[in-house]
């Protein structure tokens, strides 16, 4: 029987293995292609966070060259006990997918406002009389999924998956993106060519709040380049605290967020042009390239995501099982290895190297 210090020195080991692995699935993304591929794989996983997206992706890619699943990406994952309440098992032999899972504590206070008020409940503490109680991640500690194609039993229902024609665009794209642009108060504004818009595709104008579209190109190109103005108005405004302030990084995250909104909807996405974010990460001062590369990558998920669960639009699965919601979370067991050591004590650089990859 382990102790609490082996325990904890097992699980300080398998998260710095863990962050290692996604250092090197970040690493892996070399070329404009490599950064389209993956954008396009998170686009069908975008209930996770990018790292995870990568995780999981590489570790499923290694299971496929070595002949234990069917196909060289996954379709579904999801927990051990969570694939369990839908009828089906994972096969004997199957190791799941390691990730990152958030661990969280309960705080209290009585001046909420206070951001230094909030003091931290005991296991089986109560909060005093009038205090907020939050809950507020505190660590990471590794967790496992598997895909589908690991598991036999029940018949999982198949999502259909959007199908156009070329140079279309999917039903009511072009309305919802434009009510979102409306909701940030802007007006999107169709012009009859680039030449009206200083030789672009599209242009937002943060001072007048408007978002102009030239519209002599097709359907397809014309909703794919309202979404990389969307994108501009949600992460890059000048009053936005969590812009890069990196013009060559906010257009990747612009073209990379319209990407992953034309994936999610089945638009062809073999010309879109992203320029590797990786070119410019290497010019930002105090960080190396994985880093930057990686926080790009997370700030184009979160955005993708809140702009696709924002739509009334037919869209591709998020990578959840179809019968599996996201309302009830599985035990804590469901989706951690047996061989997972319990214990929840972190040193505070493996904590911060965790966290930031959730």
């Amino acid at each position: 029987m382990a102790t609490t210090e082996e325990a904890r020195a097992a699980r300080d080991a398998k998260l710095d293995e863990l962050h290692e692995h996604l250092t090197g699935a970040v690493e892996r993304l070399v070329t404009g292609d490599d950064w389209r591929r993956a954008l396009e794989f998170a686009a069908r996983f975008r209930s996770r966070s990018f790292g995870n997206t990568l995780l999981i992706w590489v570790q499923h890619l290694d299971a496929f060259e070595q002949g234990r699943v069917p196909n060289p990406e996954p379709s579904y994952v999801a927990g051990y006990k969570q694939w369990q309440a839908l009828g089906r098992q994972v096969a004997k032999g199957q190791p799941g997918y390691t990730i990152f899972a958030p661990v969280t504590g309960r705080f209290a206070s009585s001046t909420p406002q206070d951001p230094g008020s909030w003091r931290r409940l005991g296991r089986f503490e109560k909060p005093r009389p009038g205090e907020a109680v939050r809950s507020r991640m505190i660590a990471a500690k590794p967790a496992y999924v598997w895909d589908v194609s690991q598991t036999t039993g029940d018949p999982i229902p198949e999502r259909p998956v959007p199908s156009l024609p070329e140079g279309a665009a999917p039903a009511g794209l072009w309305e919802g993106l434009t009510a979102l642009i409306a909701a940030e108060g802007f007006e999107v504004l169709r012009v009859d060519h680039e030449g009206m818009i200083d030789g672009a595709d599209g242009m937002t104008d943060y001072r007048a709040r408007t978002v102009a579209v030239r519209v002599n190109m097709s359907e397809a190109a014309q909703v794919k380049t309202l979404a990389h103005e969307l994108a501009h108005v949600k992460m890059h405004g000048p009053d936005n605290p969590e812009a890069s302030g990196h013009r060559g990084i906010g257009e990747v995250e612009a073209e990379s967020v319209a990407l992953m909104i034309a994936a999610a909807h089945g638009m062809d996405t073999s010309s879109y042009s992203v320029d590797y974010v990786s070119g410019w990460a290497g010019t930002v001062k105090g960080k190396d390239s994985a880093e930057v590369v990686q926080a790009t990558g997370e700030r184009v998920r979160k955005t993708a995501a809140a702009i696709l669960d924002a739509l009334d639009t037919a869209q591709a699965g998020a990578g959840d099982p179809p019968s599996l919601t996201r309302d009830a979370a599985p035990s804590p067991r469901a989706e951690r290895s047996p061989r997972a050591p319990m214990e929840q004590g972190r040193t505070a650089r493996t904590v911060e190297l965790a966290v930031r990859s959730l």
